[in-house]
């Protein structure tokens, strides 16, 4: 089915469930559509508000919102029994408090994920009552250590629970705040009888979301995935694209082509047979040499938009590590650069959303455009 999504907008009416994002045509790279109107870029918060509390939390969530997120990002994993929980993986011993826990010690165990051996304790081998007796803490104590202040406080959300806490803050700020699942390892989660799409697709579906119009993207690395949640649910679609590597459903199925290769028009139209947009990796867009430092921008967003594809650019985060070396102030990688010259930057090329991880920033470097 042929899909077409045009550039997303904040919405401006509250309403009792997420609804449709406004349309805007499509921008192509000519001098005299540069400077036409164009809605404003989406905000989208990066596993919540990561940057300032622990990752795919109610309270990262919560604060993303307060800082004036569009959208908010759940990562999509499965637990034993079927039920779809924020992580951004399976594995959990990262993000939650699970080692500490003598009676969970047996469950640690070593598992190939998408063709790599990993080791540690797994969603898929936990009940959903067995979960919520963990706690999460922070995935990069030494990069924000103010962070690990909430170390088991705070409890892994359900997608309902997500649902339900954007629901319920649009209410209370009087817009309407959207979200943006990413669908984890869908291939591998079909292989061990856990697929990711149908409970998706049910929730959307309780919570009246499955429709064209409501303020929910899909999105994924995998392509067959995506191609199967077309013929499921009438909601956008973002086809996620790295700057190495493949697809892993192109690895199973032998198909030759990498993330670069999909970036070329020919690619990209396909993709637009089954999805509305890419979300894509920063360095697709503007690269960087060996040291860090920026090259010429590509013309992937150019491409994209040609074909009717919206883009959205991942991932911005404030800490000079993150950041380009032109963008860096001062020795210390922890230290905050001038993120929002990198924001300017990319807003400048015409992007339709970014996801953050400091999404206050994001928002402040739109306002001033």
């Amino acid at each position: 089915m042929r899909r077409t999504l045009p550039a997303l907008g904040l919405a401006g009416a509250m309403l009792a469930a997420l609804v449709a994002v406004p349309a805007a045509a499509a921008q192509n790279d000519t001098a005299s559509d540069r400077g036409r109107p164009k809605a404003d870029p989406i905000v989208i918060a990066h596993r919540g508000a990561s940057g300032y509390r622990p990752e795919h939390t109610l309270e990262a969530y919560r604060l993303a919102i307060r800082l004036g997120a569009d959208y908010i990002e759940p990562d999509l994993v499965s637990t034993k029994d079927g039920v779809l929980v924020a992580r951004h993986e399976n594995e959990i011993s990262g993000t939650t408090d699970v080692a500490s826990h003598p009676e969970f010690t047996a469950r640690k165990t070593t598992k190939t994920i998408d063709g790599t051996a990993v080791t540690g304790w797994f969603t898929e081998d936990f009940t959903l009552a067995e979960l919520k007796t963990l706690r999460a803490k922070e995935r990069l104590p030494q990069v924000r250590p103010t962070n690990t202040a909430f170390d088991g406080t705070l409890e892994i959300p359900t997608l309902q629970e997500v649902i339900d806490l954007a629901r319920t803050e649009s209410k209370r700020v009087g817009r309407t705040i959207g979200i943006y699942p990413e669908t984890k390892h869908p291939t591998y989660f079909q292989s061990i009888g856990l697929p990711l799409e149908e409970p998706l697709v049910a929730a959307l579906d309780k919570n009246r979301l499955n429709t064209k119009n409501a303020q929910v993207i899909i999105q994924s690395f995998e392509t067959a995935n995506l191609r199967k949640l077309d013929k499921m649910t009438k909601v956008k679609l973002a086809q996620l694209m790295d700057a190495s590597g493949k697809p892993y459903d192109f690895v199973v199925s032998g198909d030759p082509r990498t993330y670069q290769d999909l970036t070329t028009p020919a690619n990209l139209a396909w993709i637009g047979s089954y999805a509305d947009g890419i979300g894509a990796t920063k360095n697709l867009i503007v690269p960087r040499d060996a040291s860090g430092g920026l090259l010429p921008a590509t013309n992937l967003v150019r491409d994209a938009h040609r074909v009717g594809l919206i883009v959205h650019a991942w991932t911005f985060r404030a800490e000079n590590q993150f950041l380009p070396t032109d963008f860096r102030i001062g020795d210390d990688p922890n230290a905050r650069g001038d993120i929002t010259s990198e924001y300017e930057l990319f807003y400048g090329l015409g992007l339709d959303g970014v996801f953050s991880d400091h999404p206050d920033t994001a928002v402040a470097a739109r306002e001033g455009r």
